[in-house]
């Protein structure tokens, strides 16, 4: 039997002193390096892609995010419990706009801003190196 489950999330960023800088968090389970995300509507029923990517961010970073565009959504399959689920996960760059990134929830162990040339090496997944290539090719023609 397989599983689908849609999440939202966000890529958050600021720019300090010429530089670009990415939010980025590490799972308490599983000690990977993600962009914070969650799954839409397990909270709030109805809630939208968006209403899910900037709460997630906040819950799970500390970090407030304004919006800024969508990127390419992704998807991808693990297996849970003999359990096959397919995940789509649909990703926003997001502007910092507040917050504390000390703030963050008990799903994360930690959270740090990276310069964006230390992005890649630092995600733990695939699937979130794909989806940076994308948003850090959007964001070099945005911040510029």
């Amino acid at each position: 039997m397989t599983k689908e489950e849609f999440s939202a999330g966000g890529i958050v960023f600021k720019e300090e002193h010429g530089q670009l800088f990415i939010l980025l968090s590490q799972h308490s389970g599983h000690h990977g390096w993600v962009f914070p995300k969650g799954f839409i509507g397990d909270k709030i029923e109805g809630e939208s892609k968006e209403d899910t990517a900037l709460r997630e961010v906040t819950e799970e970073t500390g970090a407030i995010g304004e919006i800024i565009e969508p990127v390419s959504p992704i998807s991808y399959w693990y297996q849970m419990n003999r359990e096959k689920h397919h995940k789509t996960v649909y990703y926003f760059l997001m502007k910092f706009v507040g917050g504390d990134i000390t703030k963050h929830d008990w799903e994360m162990e930690n959270v740090e801003w990276l310069e964006d040339k230390d992005v890649a090496l630092r995600l733990t997944y695939p699937s979130d190196k794909t989806v940076w290539q994308k948003a850090h090719k959007r964001l070099q023609e945005i911040t510029k």
